[in-house]
């Protein structure tokens, strides 16, 4: 008998509708067109663009934006960061709303205000976006009246200026850090010659301090007029005329401005021979080596540049494939590599490679990048390497294509954004679909390869080498490139060396198990199935996605009940056993094994559960089942070089945390919170030399050896005919073994070693440093009982956002001396009993001027205080009320919610 059930009609109507799709009867020189698909588009007679598009995900919400082209290249040298500072007044004080009014409305209405959440200042444009509900006509009104007061009526007075220096300033500060620094002189090295290099978004600290309020409006006027602006809306509207309708009378009655200031146009010189830099930065993370090809930016506008867009992303992928092949063989050149395009500003575009290597390593790390890139010159692809990524891409595009009426709102939106900014079509994803569909499969490996010629060091090329201390120079670098180039012209640069690949992931099926039991929870609409081998599966069917399913595995019993002295060990195995391959075979051999699958599954060893799990398609279901069919049946055998490459990854990890400043901060407030558990304490270089990792391999997979201990959850678009002999298959077929292996109930478990605090500490931990900054942290042990747990987790939720909002007002919008603020829950320090109290802590967090810290700690106590004694007033209750109701129906909506639930109803 055959094991599959015939597909139902859905589900073949589900798989076929990509297959059955028509192709596309195009020419190469046919306009992509300039209407953006589906959506109501026009101007204003005063300038601004609009666009208008209904979209039903999430259901009763909105996602809006203004976009201004305007961004930091048109400063004046006394103008350096207004852009910036206008984006930020912006939520501060209009005409219509004053003192963070703004903010206050969009928290009232559950719609959050945090960092970088809402706005972005860039080089070329200025972006403002909210997400709102429009369960009532009246929201959307006013939050398309907040756009319009930021597009003409942002207060510029002394006073506001005054108020909000103290945010940019510590947005500024925060970005002095190693990352920030690194990033900065990059940027200044691509940009060389033009003013983008002058100009940063972020701008400088003299200005920032000192611009006065006048010039800060001069710019404003000058720049922010409707024709450089767009209006967006996207969202579940019964009707579009409605919507524009309503930016026509928020927008309408500006008049537009007679003189006139065109927007200029910036370019950044090409040059011929390459660019080098060799950064030291003592705080860095590691050591890096990034070259960047720079090019005008392309234009999409006819079938012939949408050919040559997606010949280039099957270039980056197959490129990439190659880089992540070799940083997993023996004595690779770095840990990991990878190469992508992106438009750096409005004229110019970059394909930039980078890699992380060991310290001292980035001369072999760039010889290596350039040698791929040159091979590909001189033998191009394989054939079988460019079906690989064609598999994938046509995967892709076919969820895209089966999911095309569950596209998020604010997905939509950006696709607007950048019609607006820089012309891209948007031709919607049917035809999308039918596109790729046409054009892939004529992809050829000689069209792929012939990307290559676009990556030589002679097109404005710049290489950038970033090391801790001090191991090469400038001129090494140059004489890596030259050394490359010789190999090249002299064809000394051998074919890639294809690895072999076996056919199937499962060579021999397994014996089917069978069902047992099986209970259903009507509460919840899911089955739960109890295998012959012991295993639980929980399942439900859902139809919030068409193309996709989630699904989790887990057992009780992690690295909580492990002894101190094996802990470093065991706490290595997910990562040593990740480089063999737990799914028995090595990840670059299954990464083409599962090539045009989405079938991905993770796996970990947490606490106090270990666990694996995984996103796929209701296609690519039996590949997912498979791999934890793979994942019980491997036993896990380090070998020397594998062992070498992780613990040398390790190793330099652990260096990159010590040389961070903050480490030292962060490592004693670990101390302090948990009573330096080694649970928690940081691992040393000499903790390193303690891993066993035969010990650490056979720790994984006895974490992975006995089907009955586990428990399996599987939410999303699946027809059970199909699921469930797929599941009694693979998942039933996992031989449960003669005796238990590490069985623990729940209750068993144990709570994580730690101590917290018995008396109030106020420490101040101080770390040399580059650029001074500070980063505050104050905790306060928290301890819920049994009786009332379930109330009191959600009442510290509430209390975390109330926290977080009183506390932005306090520092932010009445002191001024924050950038934002962020208030986290922990509550792991306990087992998780269903009888037992819970224990953990809630902290607060931000960061600021090192001189004003112990302020800002008594602004912030006092504020506490002041909740203590007198409560929150009935407008805060509403507000966070109204934000967790909006967050809750949000989540409703998203098949990761629903899949929680399941899980922790379990």
């Amino acid at each position: 008998m055959d094991l599959l059930p015939a597909e139902t009609s859905q589900q073949l109507g589900r798989k076929h509708g990509f297959r059955s799709l028509k192709l596309a009867a195009v020419d190469m020189a046919d306009a992509l067109g300039d209407q953006p698909f589906g959506t109501e588009y026009g101007r204003l007679p005063n300038g601004l663009a609009y666009y208008v598009r209904p979209n039903s995900k999430p259901r009763m919400r909105a996602a809006l934006a203004l976009v201004v082209k305007v961004g930091s290249v048109l400063e004046e040298d006394d103008e350096l960061g207004v852009a910036h500072i206008i984006e930020h007044l912006a939520f501060s004080a209009t005409n219509r709303y004053t003192n963070h009014d703004i903010v206050k409305f969009l928290e009232s209405i559950g719609a959050e205000f945090g960092a970088c959440q809402n706005a972005v200042t860039s080089s070329d444009q200025t972006i403002y976006e909210l997400f709102v509900p429009v369960d009532k006509p009246e929201l959307l009104s006013q939050a398309i009246s907040i756009l319009a007061e930021f597009s003409s009526e942002v207060r510029v007075s002394k006073d506001d200026l005054e108020k909000e220096r103290g945010a940019v300033l510590e947005e500024y500060r925060s970005n002095r850090n190693a990352t920030g620094r690194m990033q900065d002189a990059h940027w200044l090295l691509l940009m060389e010659g033009s003013k983008y290099a002058e100009r940063l978004p972020i701008g400088t600290e003299a200005v920032i301090r000192t611009v006065s309020a006048e010039t800060v409006k001069q710019f404003y006027q000058k720049w922010y007029q409707l024709c450089h602006m767009a209006v967006i809306a996207v969202g579940d509207f019964p009707d579009t005329q409605s919507v524009v309708d309503m930016i026509k009378t928020h927008f309408g009655q500006k008049g537009a401005v007679p003189d006139l200031q065109p927007i200029p146009t910036y370019s950044v010189p090409s040059h011929d021979e390459p660019r080098f830099s060799y950064f030291v930065e003592r705080e860095a993370a590691g050591s890096f080596i990034m070259i960047s090809y720079k090019m005008p930016a392309d234009d999409l506008k006819t079938v012939k540049d949408y050919k040559d867009l997606l010949t280039e992303s099957v270039f980056l992928h197959a490129l990439n494939q190659r880089f992540f092949k070799q940083s997993r063989r023996n004595d690779p050149p770095y840990f990991s590599c990878s190469a992508d395009s992106d438009v750096l500003v409005r004229p110019l575009k970059a394909y930039v490679i980078t890699a992380s290597c060991k310290e001292g390593g980035t001369m072999e790390a760039l010889e290596s990048m350039l040698t791929e890139v040159a091979r590909v010159r001189i033998h191009g692809f394989s054939e079988r390497e460019i079906s690989i990524v064609r598999a994938l891409l046509l995967s892709e595009i076919e969820s895209a294509y089966l999911e095309r009426d569950q596209m998020q709102s604010t997905s939509l939106r950006d696709e607007l954004i950048q019609h607006f900014l820089r012309g891209e079509p948007v031709i919607g994803i049917e035809y999308e679909a039918q596109l790729q569909k046409t054009i892939l499969p004529h992809i050829s490996s000689l069209d792929v390869s012939k990307y290559a010629e676009k990556l030589l060091t002679s097109s404005s090329c710049v290489i950038k080498a970033i090391e801790p201390q001090v191991s090469a120079k400038v001129d090494d670098l140059r004489s890596v490139v030259l050394k490359v180039n010789f190999l090249e012209e002299a064809k000394q640069i051998p074919p890639w060396d294809e690895e072999l690949i076996p056919e199937e992931i499962v060579p021999l099926k397994p014996n089917p198990g069978y069902i047992t039991q099986q209970l259903e929870y009507s509460n919840i609409g899911a089955t739960e199935l109890i295998l012959s081998n012991g295993m639980r599966v929980c399942y439900k069917c859902t139809d919030f996605l068409d193309d996709q399913v989630l699904f989790t595995g887990f057992s009780y019993g992690g690295l909580s009940e492990v002894s101190e002295n094996e802990y470093f060990s065991c706490s290595m195995g997910s990562t040593i056993a990740g480089e063999i391959g737990v799914y028995g075979y090595r990840p670059s051999v299954q990464m083409d094994m599962l090539a045009g699958k989405r079938a991905e599954v993770g796996t970990k060893i947490g606490a106090y559960m270990r666990s694996f799990s995984g996103d796929c398609s209701p296609s690519d279901l039996e590949t997912a089942l498979q791999l934890v069919y793979q994942l019980f049946a491997t036993s896990v055998e380090p070998g020397e070089e594998d062992v070498k490459i992780v613990m040398q990854m390790a190793e330099a990890a652990v260096r990159a945390q010590e040389r961070d400043p903050y480490t030292a901060f962060v490592n004693r407030v670990r101390e302090l919170n948990y009573g330096n558990s080694y649970f928690f304490r940081p691992i040393k270089t000499s903790d390193l030399k303690r891993v066993d990792p035969r010990r650490a391999c056979e720790y994984f997979s006895r974490c992975f050896k006995d089907p009955s201990t586990f428990t399996v959850v599987i939410v999303g678009s699946i027809s059970p005919t199909i699921a469930v002999p797929l599941i009694l298959q693979y998942l039933g077929g996992i031989p449960r073994p003669p005796e238990p292996i590490l069985r623990y109930s729940r209750d068993d478990l144990k709570g994580l070693p730690v101590t917290s605090p018995t008396k109030i500490v106020r420490e101040v931990v101080r770390s040399p440093m580059v650029q001074a900054q500070c980063s505050v942290q104050i905790c306060f042990p928290v301890e819920l009982k049994n009786g009332t747990m379930v109330e009191e987790i959600h009442s510290i939720g509430f209390l975390s956002k109330l926290l977080e909002t009183k506390l932005m007002q306090v520092l932010r919008f009445k002191h001024g001396q924050i950038y934002s603020t962020g208030v986290t829950v922990f509550l792991g320090s306990n087992r998780p009993s269903r009888t037992g109290d819970v224990r953990g802590d809630i902290s607060i967090n931000f960061s600021c001027d090192p001189e004003i810290s112990l302020k800002l700690v008594d602004l912030t106590l006092d504020e506490i205080q002041r909740l203590q004694e007198q409560g929150p007033s009935e407008e805060d209750v509403l507000t966070i009320l109204e934000i967790e109701q909006r967050a809750h129906e949000d989540g409703v909506q998203v098949k990761v919610k629903l899949f929680l639930e399941i899980l922790h109803s379990l």
